[in-house]
């Protein structure tokens, strides 16, 4: 069983985490007037004049494209790398605008090009934002005739007075957490090994990422949004504390949300529950922080639009994320 980690299928958190220390004099060394700092990250912030943020965002689909490539569902992976990008975009409460798409192949195939950028105009559409253009390069005699990769770029507007940063976020204000839609793109490096291995392939494990346009559009209108964080490599603890000020830390309580198949399936086959934690969302792709008095109004507005919502912890003074155990 020790050997179904996310390391042992070839991807090394702590090696990411650390080349992004690396890489932050190279970002400090190009700062012009304009640029906001960013606390948290999920975003770049840059100011436009006035009380206007441009709030920007780029991620791909990772592994999981090959099983869309594998599957023909590669219109769910357009839809995926458009989720990847605005739901780092909403975490600051932003609007999305507009999106690009970068697409490289071996060789071009009109067909999977088209199915795959289809996709990512349904994510827009879902997402409320402009699909601008993009850009499908070829790359014969580096990648093969079959190989196909994406990527996106999202950009969003938000004014300054309405920016959701966590600095306001304090104990005892509740933590609630939005249904995922299944592992979204995320953690698929082990989900392929363990496919290889004799897991069995489901629906779920192809589901597009859910977009949380909509549900933050709602939360805003019902509740104090003081923080959100978008659950993605790294889980709970590697993305909930990012959006949290210093001296205050999260209890999250497993027992307070459903556990979906697709989880039970990754625990059954012999992945470590404290490795999941840190790889997949859980069943959660969005974590909200509101105060207590908040939790009902928020959970009703995100549930109207039909995504589950539950309050599945709360802020306490310390650091990072604990998790409660009968």
């Amino acid at each position: 069983m020790s050997g179904h980690t996310y390391a042992a299928a070839g991807v090394s958190l702590d090696a990411a985490e650390a080349i992004v220390g690396r890489l932050s004099a190279a970002v400090r060394s190009t700062r012009r007037p304009g640029v906001v700092d960013a606390h948290g990250g999920f975003a770049g912030l840059f100011e436009i004049g006035g009380d206007r943020l441009l709030v920007a965002g780029t991620d791909g689909v990772g592994t999981k494209l090959a099983l869309h490539v594998r599957h023909g569902t590669l219109h769910a992976a357009g839809i995926d790398c458009v989720a990847m990008c605005v739901n780092d975009v909403l975490c600051t409460g932003a609007a999305p605008l507009f999106f690009l798409d970068y697409v490289a192949v071996g060789r071009l195939d009109p067909d999977r090009v088209a199915h795959l950028v289809e996709g990512v105009a349904d994510g827009c559409r879902q997402a409320g934002c402009a699909l601008l253009g993009g850009e499908t390069a070829e790359h014969p005699g580096v990648m093969a005739d079959d190989d196909l990769d994406v990527a996106g770029f999202c950009v969003g507007e938000v004014e300054r007075s309405l920016l959701i940063d966590g600095r306001r976020v304090a104990a005892g204000d509740a933590v609630i957490g939005l249904a995922s839609s299944g592992p979204h793109a995320n953690g698929y490096s082990l989900i392929r090994r363990l496919l290889a291995d004799g897991l069995e392939m489901t629906d779920d494990l192809l589901a597009p990422t859910r977009i949380y346009a909509g549900e933050v559009a709602a939360l805003r209108a019902s509740a104090d949004v003081r923080a959100l964080a978008h659950v993605t490599g790294g889980g709970f603890a590697g993305n909930l504390p990012r959006v949290l000020p210093a001296g205050v830390g999260a209890r999250l309580d497993e027992a307070r949300w459903p556990e979906p198949p697709w989880l039970a399936r990754l625990a059954a086959a012999g992945v470590e529950r404290s490795e999941l934690r840190r790889v997949v969302n859980c069943g959660l792709g969005m974590l909200v922080v509101v105060p207590a008095a908040d939790v009902a109004a928020a959970t009703a507005a995100v549930e109207a639009l039909g995504t589950p919502a539950w309050q599945v912890g709360e802020i306490e003074d310390g650091a990072g994320v604990r998790f409660h155990t009968a």
